[in-house]
């Protein structure tokens, strides 16, 4: 075993968000900016920020490391952009009015459709459909849960479906 899968998470984890040169036992070398360290295997995750916008992701195994040698650091803009890279956009804040009126909205579609629908919770925050799916705020589709796929599609599909949403 070499000595990077030898490092324990705790020090994997101050590699995050920094440019950094990784050598492999091919005496080949990546250069990139590390996204994650993989912690059971060690794979290091680095991206590279192309001048034409788009981005590129290598993975490199852990078992081939040699040596990870930090170029520089990552500031606070450089973590946003990694992140931004591959988790969702952060999702719209609505105000407290904003919601209740997406949620009357929203009970009224599926109330229009024949869909059961109640409120849950002490201040009534999620809806909830025939007892089996939820509907958490912003009340969009992505919003819903439920442990049956088929009434889950359903309801998001119907959710889409509607003229106010969204």
């Amino acid at each position: 075993m070499n000595e990077w899968c030898k490092k324990k998470p705790l020090e994997w984890y101050e590699y995050l968000n920094k440019e950094v040169k990784v050598k492999v036992v091919e005496k080949q070398e990546y250069r990139g900016w590390v996204f994650t360290v993989d912690p059971v295997s060690g794979n290091v995750v680095l991206m590279n920020f192309e001048e034409d916008g788009k981005t590129s992701i290598v993975a490199v195994m852990g078992h081939a490391v040699e040596a990870v040698e930090v170029l520089r650091d990552g500031d606070d803009a450089v973590a946003e952009r990694l992140r931004s890279v591959l988790m969702p956009a952060r999702r719209q804040a609505y105000s407290g009015e904003e919601l209740a009126t997406r949620k009357a909205s929203l009970r009224a579609w599926l109330e229009k459709n024949w869909v059961p629908v109640t409120e849950e919770g002490l201040e009534g925050g999620k809806l909830c459909v025939a007892g089996v799916l939820t509907i958490d705020p912003p009340y969009g589709p992505e919003d819903c849960s439920s442990t049956n796929e088929i009434i889950l599609s359903r309801v998001q599909s119907l959710i889409e479906s509607n003229p106010g949403c969204c």
